[in-house]
């Protein structure tokens, strides 16, 4: 069985109740809205928790005195979580976001305990009537380095280094060979699962082995900057996952995705106060700005051109990496030509597509 992780205390007043509240009004009328947060990993990690710390304290300025906030770092899926999601509902939160794919049977328990508080759980897909998800098209970012890297790279083989076999991850990777192909038809990408979100160390040994297996370009789905650095110390050109990277790796690091959560998170906020929360899906990409590219640095112009060519395409809706045809690693055609893949299908990815060398785990 897969352990599908993703994505500790901070102080606050009061003491957290022992028993859940079962129907316990979450906020009173006259009163900030309370919400938190927990995340899986620091919020100083470089990438994925930092994105949405930054998020949160952008919610912050934007409501003001309107509401008030506390997070939880490093976080483990499993009954810990559970306990964490228990606690910021006993201790007057109305809206929680769960900021990890492996939260979400534990938040679908709390959920249930507490009907009267929101929660919003991040890349998840149970729904209750208080429970909502939300996401970014990661893809669509993936795309903008597959097509930089299929022009960089001299090999023709680009590495990847892999988390969990998720769609999420899964969509990134083959967004990833796509793009590349579309520039080299011979491209290849190589990767390895590590099965963690964030371990530095391990991140670090499996970016060696990357480009001791040849690959001359390389990119990521984890949340340390630890794979940047080692490309920059080997002369690989690489790039940033969840935020801007290019301070661990200024030479080498080409551009970055950045999460921008922002938005999402104050307009959902804003819901709650309103009284017009929903528990509607919500999936962003770049013509919403929730994801955004870091400057695309120290590449020739035609490269930095190419590049920009598929952001404009993904806001302008003249570009989609998953247009047909497409075949998997067997061959078979997934995608036929004249089709494109629906956002459904993307978030429900569950085959590596034709060049990308690697198994589903």
């Amino acid at each position: 069985m897969i352990n599908l992780n993703r994505r500790r205390f901070v102080q606050v007043a009061g003491a957290a109740a022992t028993l859940p509240l079962i129907g316990r009004k979450a906020f009173s009328a006259d009163a900030p809205l309370k919400i938190g947060y927990i995340y899986v990993g620091p919020i100083n990690d470089g990438g994925w928790n930092t994105a949405h710390e930054a998020a949160r304290q952008q919610m912050l300025k934007a409501l003001g005195d309107k509401v008030t906030s506390v997070y939880v770092e490093n976080v483990p899926e499993g009954p810990d979580s559970e306990r964490v999601l228990r606690d910021l509902a006993n201790q007057g939160c109305g809206l929680i976001f769960a900021t990890s794919f492996g939260y979400m049977d534990s938040l679908m328990k709390v959920a249930k305990q507490f009907p009267n508080i929101k929660f919003e759980m991040c890349t998840g897909f149970k729904k209750a009537p208080n429970v909502a998800n939300y996401n970014i098209r990661f893809h669509e970012g993936r795309s903008v380095i597959g097509t930089i890297a299929g022009h960089l790279s001299k090999t023709g083989v680009g590495g990847y280094l892999a988390t969990f076999p998720v769609p999420e991850v899964v969509s990134g990777i083959n967004s990833f060979q796509l793009a590349a192909q579309a520039v080299n038809p011979k491209f290849r990408t190589k990767v390895i699962w590590i099965n963690t979100w964030f371990d530095p160390a391990k991140e670090a040994d499996a970016a060696r082995a990357l480009i001791d297996q040849g690959c001359d370009v390389l990119t990521q789905h984890t949340d340390s900057p630890a794979a940047v650095q080692v490309c920059e110390t080997k002369g690989v050109p690489t790039f940033g996952q969840g935020a801007d990277q290019s301070k661990f790796a200024p030479t080498m690091c080409k551009t970055s995705t950045e999460d921008q959560w922002g938005p999402f998170y104050t307009q959902s906020a804003q819901a709650v106060l309103d009284g017009t929360w929903k528990n509607d899906d919500e999936y962003w990409g770049m013509k919403e700005g929730a994801i955004q590219m870091a400057p695309i640095t120290n590449v020739p112009d035609d490269v930095k051109a190419a590049g920009e060519k598929i952001i404009a395409g993904w806001k302008d809706g003249s570009y989609n990496v998953y247009a047909g045809p497409i075949k998997d690693q067997s061959g078979a055609i997934k995608v036929p030509a004249g089709k494109v893949m629906s956002y459904d299908e993307i978030l429900g990815l569950n085959w590596l597509v034709d060049g990308v060398d690697g198994k589903m785990s």
